[in-house]
């Protein structure tokens, strides 16, 4: 039977410092890291809170007062969402990147008007394509 896996960062007493983060993501910590200074390189924030309706912790990263993706931790990646409005969706189609999260977007579901693209950042590999799409979400009036 498979094992679904299931948010961690549930205690909110617990807050995600760097040793509670090393052991969630284990091998996947240094990805998170390399996302950690992709965001200071464009000068996001990244602020951590505890979501009383999610009932965990989610990471909320922000250009100036502008939501641009939301991450969360499970066991051994981060998973990084970018919620991109529907009408540019094309913008994000038509970019250099995997055809598979292409089509991952593409089944995703729609929140609104915008759909989440949602990347597991297991390691540096995906890292590429996830700044692509977060430029464009940036780049958003």
């Amino acid at each position: 039977m498979e094992t679904i896996n299931t948010i961690e960062l549930k205690d909110e007493t617990v807050c995600p410092d760097i040793d509670v983060l090393k052991e969630v993501l284990g091998e996947s910590y240094s990805a998170y890291v390399d996302l950690l200074h992709l965001y200071e390189v464009n000068q996001m924030e990244p602020i951590w809170r505890y979501y009383h309706d999610g009932k965990a912790w989610l990471c909320k990263v922000q250009k100036k007062k502008k939501t641009i993706v939301w991450m969360s931790a499970w066991k051994g990646y981060m998973q990084a969402v970018i919620y991109m409005p529907e009408k540019y969706l094309d913008q994000v189609y038509a970019l250099d990147i995997s055809e598979t999260l292409k089509e991952k977007f593409k089944q995703s579901r729609s929140m609104g008007k915008s759909r989440a693209c949602i990347f597991e950042i297991r390691g540096r590999e995906v890292l590429e394509d996830f700044e692509k799409v977060m430029q464009v979400k940036i780049m958003l009036k």
